[in-house]
C-alpha cells in the first residue's frame, strides 16, 4: 500500500500518513512553464495499491487535471491497483441538467477519472448520492456525520438540540445526525432561490423556540443561505445558531459573511484546505477527517469492510 499526494490538501494527504504511520509516495506534482501539469513518480509503485489523495477544490481544473495525470503515471507504472481518494469532489453541483441545453459535468468527470485509469473511488459527502452510480468503478462514499456529532456531543451536549437543514434537499442528510444525537428533532428552512447564489428564507418548518439549532449542510460556498437560515432561526425564537459543513468551498467574501452574522460558528472538515481567511477567523472551526478516510482506505487494502465504520 503507497499514499500519493497531490498539490491540492498536502496538510490532509500527511495527516493521512501520520495517522496510517506511512510516509507518502516521493513523487514531484509540478507545473511547466506554461502551466502544464508534469508527474513524477521517484519509488517502484510496480504491483502496489495506490491511493492518490486529491480533492478536485480551487482551482478546481489544475487540480483535476493533477489527479488524472498522476493516475496515469501510477497507471503506466505498473501500479496494482489506483484508488482515488477526493475527500471533495468538484462539478458534483452538476449532477442533473437544471434546464435545457445544459450539462451534466458530474457524470463527464466521472468518465474522466474512469478512463484515465482509476480501478476505484473514495469520496466524503458526495453533494447527491446517485453520483457514485456515475462511476463504472467501484465507488465509496463515506459520511462526516461520524465526526460531527462526536464535536457537537462534545460542545453542545447540555444544550436542548434541534437538528436543522437549511433546505428541504438536505432533510435526509439532517436526519442521519439527529438519529445520531438521541433522536433530536428536526426543523427544515423552506426558501426559494431566485438565481444562483442567492436564497431567500421563506419559512420554518418546525418549532425552534428556546432550542439550540444546528444547521447542518455538505458545501457551504457563498455562506448566504446558511446567514440567511441563521437569522431566520434566531427571528423564531432560538436560543443560538451553529452551523455544521463538510466541505468548506467559500468563495469570495463567504468568510467575510460568517463572521457578520448571527452563528455562535461555522464547523468544517478540512477535505478543502482551509484557506488564510478561515484560519485566521473566529467564527470559522475545522475538524479533520484524517483519521476517517485513512481508515477507510486501511480497509479498502486490507479488502474489509468499510461500510461497517458507520455502524
Amino acid at each position: 500500500m503507497k499514499i500519493l499526494a497531490g498539490n491540492s490538501n498536502l496538510a490532509l494527504a500527511q495527516a493521512i500518513s501520520d495517522y496510517l504511520d506511512m510516509p507518502l509516495t516521493e513523487a514531484s506534482v509540478r507545473r511547466f512553464a506554461d502551466e502544464e501539469v508534469f508527474v513524477e513518480i521517484h519509488e517502484n509503485v510496480r504491483g502496489e495499491d495506490v491511493f492518490v489523495v486529491q480533492s478536485t477544490a480551487y482551482p478546481a481544473n489544475d487540480n483535476l487535471m493533477e489527479l488524472l495525470i498522476c493516475i496515469d503515471a501510477l497507471k503506466r507504472a505498473s501500479a496494482r491497483r489506483i484508488t482515488a481518494v477526493i475527500p471533495y469532489f468538484g462539478y458534483a453541483r452538476q449532477d442533473r441538467k437544471p434546464g435545457p441545453r445544459t450539462p451534466i459535468s458530474a457524470k463527464l468527470v466521472a468518465n474522466i477519472i474512469t478512463t484515465a485509469g482509476a480501478d476505484r473511488v473514495l469520496s466524503v459527502d458526495l453533494h447527491a448520492g446517485q453520483i457514485q452510480g456515475f462511476f463504472d468503478i467501484p465507488t465509496d462514499n463515506l459520511y462526516g456525520a461520524p465526526v460531527m456529532s462526536a464535536d457537537i456531543q462534545a460542545r453542545f451536549g447540555t444544550e436542548e438540540l434541534m437538528i436543522v437543514s437549511p433546505d428541504v434537499g438536505g432533510v435526509v442528510r439532517a436526519r442521519a445526525l439527529a438519529k445520531r444525537l438521541d433522536n433530536a428533532p428536526l426543523a427544515i428552512v423552506d426558501k426559494r432561490r431566485e438565481r444562483a447564489g442567492e436564497s431567500e428564507v421563506m419559512n420554518i418548518i418546525g418549532d425552534v423556540t428556546g432550542r439550540f439549532c444546528i444547521l447542518i449542510d455538505d458545501i457551504v460556498d457563498s455562506g448566504g443561505t446558511l446567514c440567511n437560515a441563521a437569522q431566520a432561526l434566531m427571528d423564531k425564537g432560538a436560543k443560538g445558531v451553529a452551523a455544521y459543513c463538510t466541505h468548506g468551498v467559500l468563495s469570495g467574501g463567504a468568510v467575510a459573511r460568517i463572521n457578520q452574522s448571527v452563528m455562535t460558528e461555522l464547523v468544517i472538515t478540512d477535505s478543502i484546505l482551509p484557506t488564510d481567511a478561515v484560519e485566521t477567523s473566529d467564527k470559522v472551526r475545522v475538524l479533520t477527517i484524517a483519521p476517517l478516510l485513512g481508515e477507510a482506505m486501511r480497509r479498502i487494502a486490507d479488502e474489509s469492510s468499510v461500510s461497517s465504520l458507520f455502524d
